[in-house]
């Protein structure tokens, strides 16, 4: 079993893994830069989203090459960090949150890896975007660890790369928005459609815009991201320590409507 963790802002460098080695990726989409390496008996892919340097900003994300490197190198379970902003005071800076749900605020994205053609158009079905058994194994684990987390959220994901305004917040807010960010989508969508099992834990590093009683900042984002990075690497790496090996979801059908696995077994030739 191979699992892949998407590093968010803050979170640039696995941690913990025995025999490290950088592996590059070719895809279709452009070549991606990854460290594998072995947890107890698991194999473990780490891709830091926005770059060892946090040199890519949300919007330029290349997000199908992202996913696909890591479907290509074997990966069947992803577990992706998320730095958010709070829509609510009872989502406090340092929560955690097993986002379940997305609302989409992106315009300028590619949302898909099947844009007709000998590719053929694929209607993902989202109505569990993310992974159900997934979530539940983290929030079994930080239960047990002592984190507080919260089981459920909706995400809101907006373009960037600017925060946004206390106007947007409201609106998110009656929408029924939980938590606001700048990546899930279109990375929830791509591993769906890549038959990957995917979670976000999300971490609240601030209250929004119009809740927060400071501007914000990048530089805030980064200092809490920084001071749970421990608490963060272990909870990780306890989830996929236990983690059984054979997958009790949905997500490995998830594109059965083309009538095979889907572009990732015709790739194979299989």
């Amino acid at each position: 079993m191979r699992v892949g963790i998407i590093g968010g802002t803050g979170f640039y460098e696995p941690g913990i893994l025995e025999d490290e080695q950088d592996v590059v990726v070719s895809t279709p989409y452009g070549s991606v830069g990854v460290k594998a390496g072995r947890y107890g008996d698991k194999d473990v892919v780490f891709l830091p989203r926005h770059g060892g340097d946090h040199s890519i900003p949300p919007h330029l994300i290349n997000y199908r090459a992202n996913i696909w490197a890591l479907r290509e190198i074997g990966v069947t379970r992803v577990i992706a960090t998320a730095a958010v902003g709070s829509l609510h005071h009872e989502l406090q800076p340092g929560d955690l949150v097993v986002v379940d749900q997305f609302l989409d605020f992106t315009k300028s994205r590619p949302q898909t890896f099947y844009e007709g053609g000998k590719d053929g158009v694929l209607h993902v079905d989202m109505t569990s975007p993310y992974c159900p058994a997934l979530r539940e194994e983290i929030f079994k684990v930080a239960s047990v660890m002592g984190i507080k987390v919260h089981k459920k959220g909706t995400y809101v994901c907006t373009e960037g790369p600017r925060f946004e305004t206390p106007a947007e917040i409201r609106m998110f807010q009656l929408l029924g928005g939980d938590v606001v960010g700048m990546t899930s989508v279109p990375e929830v969508v791509l591993a769906r459609e890549a038959t990957l099992c995917y979670a976000t834990i999300a971490m609240v590093t601030n209250y929004a815009a119009g809740i927060s009683d400071h501007p914000l900042s990048h530089q805030e984002v980064i200092e809490m991201m920084r001071s749970s990075n421990q608490m963060l690497r272990r909870l990780i790496f306890q989830v996929i320590a236990q983690l059984p090996r054979e997958r009790s979801c949905s997500c490995a059908s998830a594109a059965d409507e083309l009538g095979t696995l889907g572009k990732w077994l015709k790739e194979e030739g299989k």
